[in-house]
Formats: structure tokens, sequence, C-alpha cells
């Protein structure tokens, strides 16, 4: 049987290993946190970070709504009523006609160009969308502050 001294000598190297280990994020499944004054969204798979990209949220008339949010419904492809049935790939809706969508328009990512949802590179949306599908709704949140 081992010491109390021994067991305090690995105290630590335990310690150690505990912080290896993301403390911000214990979630299992999948976790997009989106900044909206950094204009980045950060994805986490099992707690660890994955991906960081360049977004655009809500220009100066338009919100986008923080809060933490699960998916809604997702479309591969969908075309926005409101907006000239503008294209919208790979949409991921969170809240009512609020989603997280590709954009062609790539030179505007980096800062607030939407009128409300959130803008990502199409691969980069693709990438995401594909993490939703395969975790499931139930296993993703989306923060956004």
């Amino acid at each position: 049987m081992r010491s109390f001294r021994h067991l305090l000598l690995l105290l630590p190297i335990a310690i150690g290993a505990i912080a290896a280990f993301p403390t911000t994020q214990a979630f299992a499944g999948v976790t997009v946190q989106v900044d909206r004054g950094a204009q980045t969204m950060h994805v986490y798979v099992g707690g660890y970070l994955e991906y960081s990209w360049a977004i655009s949220t809500g220009r100066r008339g338009y919100t986008t709504p923080a809060g933490t949010y699960r998916p809604t419904r997702l479309e591969r492809m969908w075309h926005s009523r409101k907006y000239d049935w503008s294209p919208m790939p790979y949409s991921i809706f969170f809240r009512g006609g609020y989603a997280i969508h590709g954009t062609y328009e790539t030179k505007r990512l980096g800062r607030r160009a939407s009128h409300g949802c959130i803008r990502l590179a199409p691969g980069n949306a693709r990438e995401l969308y594909s993490l939703v599908r395969r975790y499931g709704a139930g296993a993703t949140r989306i923060q956004i502050r």
C-alpha cells in the first residue's frame, strides 16, 4: 500500500493532468461561440477548440441576438424570402429567421455586414453544418455575445 507521503508527491502530477483538460468547455458536443465585437467564431468539439473563423454579424440598424441557443432547423440550401431570395448555403437556424450560414460576400467577413444572421465563408459553413448534423442539434450550443 502506498504511503500518504507518496500520494502527496503525486498530487502535482494529478493537478497538471486535470489542468490539461479545457475548463471552459466541458460540453461533449459542438459549442459555437460567436464574438460580435471581434467578428469571430470559435468552434469547440468535445470541449476542444477546432476552428476559429472570421464572420459577419448584423450591421448598423440590424441586430444579431445575444444569448445561448440550440439549432432549430438545418437547411443545406435556403433562400431568404425577406431579402430578395439571397442564397444562404448550409443554414443553421437558431432563433426564428436568424441563422448561421455561408455567404459569397467573403470580402466583408471580419466586419458587420448582415441583416442579423451570422455569415461565414462557404467552406467554413459547410464544415460547421457537417459537425452539427454529425453530433445533432441537441448536442450543439450556439453562444452569442
